[in-house]
């Protein structure tokens, strides 16, 4: 007898493909499973001012670049009469204007768009930087070392001992109030964990906050305890990133480098907007890549495309579960899944009337050509030819009374309604009214299921953005072929059966 094994494991085959490359999708590529996400976008201007000299100018601004918490989208600069480069130097990313000369105010910018992502990668620097010591003057060296003794007490390493420093530089003692006066909370972080022998190095961030302008980098530091690190916030204490923080320059180098200006400032405007999802993701990952099995690498023409012919898949199994597992009869095998293909396009109550319409009309006409006993080639082709000019009366109707969804017509596959008013017509001949009106019915039936199917937003979206889906419905498609019990239409059959047995249960109870 033959085995069953192959079939079961090629559908068990075909679905765990199907499951590997949806779940791939969503974990590498980020594609949400429902529809509608956005994605939060930040736009970001630097804006670059100074006086030059009226000699030869080159301005370096550090710009970010995608980091954990946001990744990099596009970025532009606008800079008349000034040559820029974008450059790439020990890991960190500059923007280089230059120009022969120049003297007087000069403006220079820069745009980055940055989007919020959970899943964005590079992360900061984890070479430890260098600690060269520094001499302070008293009173000073004084205060730095008994705010250090005093945390040092209540620490365990790097990171709690910056903790604790924070803690002692921001209960204003009399220690903190006068080393508030030597150096900032940065800086002065940064040179007091360097005393106590832990790296450290100080970064600049831009805290984000919608329509913001002329807004100044901030002051983070980034403290390593062995191949570890975290950053703190100086002036608040937050230890961690913080959601709204993007890291603008963080390989302590200068923000601004500037040759033939002075009186140079960076101020930052920024704006936060919302994209779609599909939007926002299309531009993160633009290069193709072999295991990115997107239509969205693809021209938009072919994607709208692909947009339809994607949803068939879905109205085919809907068709082979009615047809296999409920009974329903159709005229046709696939001819609902054409019909609702054309609702989609119509809407469904314009579609129904507009079949009903060409149906009942060509089902008139095709009864009189069975009289002029024609060849089936000519009486099909008469028929086409009669779908043509009934959908072209129809819309033309439409038009004149002002109902322009009845135009829309014009979508419906006209050789198959040719093909459906050609069967249903000898189906009437052979079976009578009440086979075309079962098969008819059940045909509309089945075209309304698949439309709702198909028509879902939530279907279209997992169908045109996961590409496993297709064989997940192959391998349901393969397991509905394979049943061979009965149809539920078929159970009414034996009802009377069943009736007659709980009798005779009866009468021997």
């Amino acid at each position: 007898m033959y085995s069953r094994k192959p079939f079961y494991i090629i559908v068990a085959a075909l679905f765990l493909v199907g499951l590997a490359l949806m779940l791939h999708r969503h974990f590498v590529y980020e594609v949400p499973w429902l529809p509608g996400e956005k994605r939060q976008i930040w736009s970001i201007e630097a804006k670059v001012e100074f006086e030059a000299d009226g000699q030869p100018v080159k301005a370096s601004l550090a710009i970010p670049g995608s980091q954990p918490g946001f990744t990099l989208m596009n970025e532009s600069a606008a800079s008349p009469g000034y040559g820029l480069s974008f450059i790439e130097a020990n890991g960190s990313s500059r923007a280089e204007w230059s120009i022969r000369t120049a003297s007087g105010p000069q403006e220079l910018y820069y745009k980055v768009d940055m989007m919020l992502d959970p899943f964005a990668r590079g992360p900061l620097s984890t070479k430890i930087p260098a600690m060269m010591p520094i001499d302070v003057a008293e009173p000073y060296a004084t205060a730095m070392d008994q705010v250090l003794s005093l945390a040092k007490e209540r620490s365990s390493d790097g990171i709690t001992l910056t903790r604790e420093l924070l803690k002692e530089l921001n209960n204003r003692g009399q220690n903190a109030e006068l080393l508030a006066q030597y150096k900032a909370p940065g800086p002065l972080l940064v040179e007091l964990l360097h005393r106590a022998d832990v790296p450290a190095r100080l970064l600049k961030g831009l805290q984000l906050e919608d329509g913001r302008r002329r807004q100044p980098l901030i002051n983070i530091v980034q403290v390593y305890n062995g191949d570890q690190y975290e950053i703190f916030n100086p002036v608040t204490g937050v230890q961690g990133r913080q959601e709204q923080l993007l890291l603008w320059e963080y390989h302590s180098a200068p923000v601004l480098d500037l040759v033939g200006g002075s009186s140079s400032r960076v101020t930052f405007t920024m704006l936060e907007q919302e994209q779609p999802v599909n939007v926002a993701l299309a531009k993160k990952f633009d290069q193709p890549h072999w295991i990115n099995v997107s239509l969205y690498n693809l021209p938009l023409e072919e994607q709208a495309l692909f947009k339809g012919i994607l949803l068939i898949p879905i109205g085919v199994m809907v068709v082979v579960f009615l047809r296999i597992i409920v009974g329903i009869k159709t005229s046709g095998t696939f001819m609902p899944v054409l019909i609702a293909m054309a609702f989609i396009q119509t809407s469904l109550l314009t579609g129904l009337v507009g079949f009903l319409l060409i149906v009942g009309t060509g089902l008139v006409l095709r009864s009189y050509l069975s009289h002029l006993n024609l060849l089936l080639v000519a009486r099909i082709s008469a028929v086409i030819i009669m779908v043509i000019g009934m959908i072209g009366f129809f819309s033309i109707v439409a038009y004149q009374l002002g109902l322009t969804e009845g135009m829309k017509i014009t979508f419906f596959p006209m050789i198959i309604l040719a093909w459906t008013i050609e069967r249903m017509s000898i189906l009437w001949e052979e079976e009578g009214p009440k086979e075309v009106v079962k098969q008819g019915g059940g045909s509309l039936m089945v075209a309304v299921v698949a439309f709702l199917a198909m028509n879902s937003e939530l279907v279209r979206h997992l169908t045109f953005n996961f590409l496993g889906l297709q064989l997940i419905v192959m391998a349901a498609v393969l397991l509905l072929g394979n049943y061979t019990g009965y149809r539920l239409t078929e159970l009414k059959r034996f009802k009377p059966l069943v009736d007659e047995l709980h009798v005779d249960e009866k009468k021997v109870g």
